[in-house]
């Protein structure tokens, strides 16, 4: 059988298994998946879907993202974005309206920079952010911090 363009992703995830000290055995019981279909990820002959490199991911303890950049199914920028956006939401030092209006502000930001092109589930906050979170919601975030 022909190898696929997933051999990149193959070595990395033969090199964070033997990094986890995980057999591929154990990998493929934690992760739920068949020990032949793993062995035949890591060599680069499969190319897992999404839902399978989640799995691995969380098997492994490392970032889903970083397996999606890997096989392909999602490019470096949108890597970053969905870490940054994650890393708001999981604050708890700031309330759920206050990530929402820095989500709106930062996709604002990546759109004036042209780094957003306005598409994906979250274009509609983008739409609403370039006219106000500095005004309006800037204001409505103030009385509420003190």
């Amino acid at each position: 059988m022909a190898s696929l363009n997933v051999g990149n992703l193959g070595d990395y995830l033969r090199e964070q298994r033997r990094n986890a000290q995980l057999s591929l055995r154990q990998l493929a019981d934690a992760a739920g998946v068949s020990n032949p279909y793993l062995s035949q990820i890591e060599r680069g002959l499969r190319k897992p879907s999404a839902e399978v490199l989640q799995q691995v991911a969380k098997a492994l303890r490392i970032s889903a993202e970083t397996l999606y950049v890997r096989a392909g199914i999602l490019d470096e920028q949108e890597r970053d974005r969905l870490e940054t956006r994650a890393a708001i939401l999981a604050d708890p030092s700031i309330s759920e309206r206050q990530k929402q209006v820095l989500l709106q502000i930062y996709e604002s930001f990546r759109k004036e920079n042209g780094l957003d092109p306005g598409t994906g589930p979250e274009a509609g906050a983008q739409d609403t952010a370039d006219d106000g979170p500095r005004t309006a919601d800037a204001g409505d975030a103030g009385p509420s911090m003190n």
